[in-house]
């Protein structure tokens, strides 16, 4: 189909949109590709299998089963009746992006294919190389195939809140406006990254606001926060599951606390507890990406919006998981402090915005307490898939301890 410019807008936003998702096999691509199938789009995959080979490399696994993508994209057809175009292959390869840019020329791409881990970041310097290089290197490729061979398409990058760290004022989307010495701008936010991961996605940020400034490229830039859940409608109607990690390296700290309440461990918080972070549901995520492809950029704009419903500290999910876990579980659990592995501030100002989803009709229907019952509930169910794996939930990455070239 040939789309001229002034009808672009109108395309995305028609069932007829065609969206490729980079990452498709991760946790947040696969439920998305679900529910863009299910609005009536079409889908193009793209994965390299990266995360379940690093998963394996830590001993671990999703607790939850998840089929080999060529399953997957047979019972989804089986199911549903509807296909998804897989391309396996990584996005950091340049002939790979632009073979697979060229044969579908989608009108959209949502960009999840990175490394997504801050602690295996700062394992060593392996590690640390190989999260720049590939974030990096995969962005930079997707922006060149992109003016090259469909300048008029839309890229939706997955950020973090994480670029921004924890400054001691208010976090704004993404700019803010600055007076100094008699001279008032409007300037990117500063970034203060913790691991090489975040700083990955900092310099990822620059380089598609430079790639806008030249190119005039559509492009959302989303600050996403931690991601909770197991299950949307979509993946409970098909009963294909996307992945949850539980390890120390690739689970996040609910995840993490949800799995330890279930086992019978000790829920263990790190240091202090009183790191603050924002969180969102699954659904709320999927529904944010949702909106913003649907809703897209004008031509030549590069937006931020920050995506998150609530913030929390660590002992109040540690505490919110322990009340869940006593009454779902019906046990005690028991809430026991560890040496916090990373370097952060234990406490600290954190009062970031969201307002541009809120203005662009996002109304956010995650309840977390509600979510960790599902959680627990899967996480039981999956018991035994949860018990091989349980001694990778311990801390083993320490930030100061990261290593060299042994």
């Amino acid at each position: 189909m040939c789309i001229q410019r002034n009808d672009y807008i109108l395309v995305l936003m028609s069932k007829h949109m065609k969206v490729s998702i980079l990452g498709i096999d991760g946790y947040i691509g696969w439920a998305l590709a679900l529910r863009l199938i299910g609005k009536g789009h079409q889908v193009v995959g793209v994965d390299s299998l990266y995360t379940r080979m690093r998963v394996k490399e830590v001993g671990s696994q999703s607790v939850t089963p998840i089929e080999s993508m060529e399953n997957r994209i047979k019972i989804l057809r089986e199911k549903t009746g509807e296909n998804i175009e897989f391309f396996q292959g990584d996005v950091n390869d340049p002939e790979f992006m632009y073979s697979v840019v060229e044969k579908t020329k989608p009108d959209a791409f949502v960009h999840l294919a990175e490394q997504r881990s801050a602690p295996y970041s700062m394992i060593g310097l392996k590690q640390a190389r190989e999260t720049l290089m590939q974030n990096m290197g995969g962005t930079i490729n997707l922006v060149y195939a992109m003016k090259d061979i469909v300048p008029d398409a839309h890229l939706l990058k997955l950020g973090t809140m994480g670029e921004y760290g924890t400054p001691n004022i208010d976090i704004p989307e993404g700019f803010f406006t600055i007076e100094y010495n008699g001279r008032k701008d409007t300037l990117p936010f500063p970034k203060f990254a913790g691991s090489w991961y975040h700083w990955s996605k900092v310099h990822d940020t620059n380089n598609l606001m430079f790639a806008n400034r030249v190119w005039k490229l559509r492009i959302t830039d989303v600050m996403q926060g931690v991601v909770y859940g197991t299950r949307i409608p979509e993946i409970t109607d098909t009963g294909l599951f996307t992945r949850f990690d539980i390890d120390e390296v690739w689970g996040t700290a609910l995840n993490r606390f949800c799995t330890q309440a279930v086992l019978g461990l000790p829920v263990t918080p790190y240091g202090k507890g009183d790191q603050r972070r924002g969180f969102l549901s699954l659904e709320d995520a999927v529904s944010c990406l949702m909106i913003g492809l649907e809703k897209p950029p004008e031509e030549g704009e590069y937006r931020v919006y920050n995506q998150f419903d609530q913030h929390y500290s660590v002992n109040e999910l540690a505490g919110i998981v322990k009340e869940r876990g006593e009454k779902v579980l019906g046990r005690d659990v028991h809430i026991e402090r560890v040496e916090n592995p990373r370097v952060e501030m234990d406490q600290h100002y954190y009062n970031p915005e969201n307002k541009k989803l809120r203005n662009m009709g996002y109304v956010p229907v995650g309840d977390l307490r509600k979510d960790i019952d599902s959680i627990l509930m899967d996480v039981d169910r999956f018991r035994e898939r949860a018990e091989q794996v349980k001694n990778a939930i311990a801390p083993r990455t320490f930030w100061k301890k990261s290593v060299g070239l042994h």
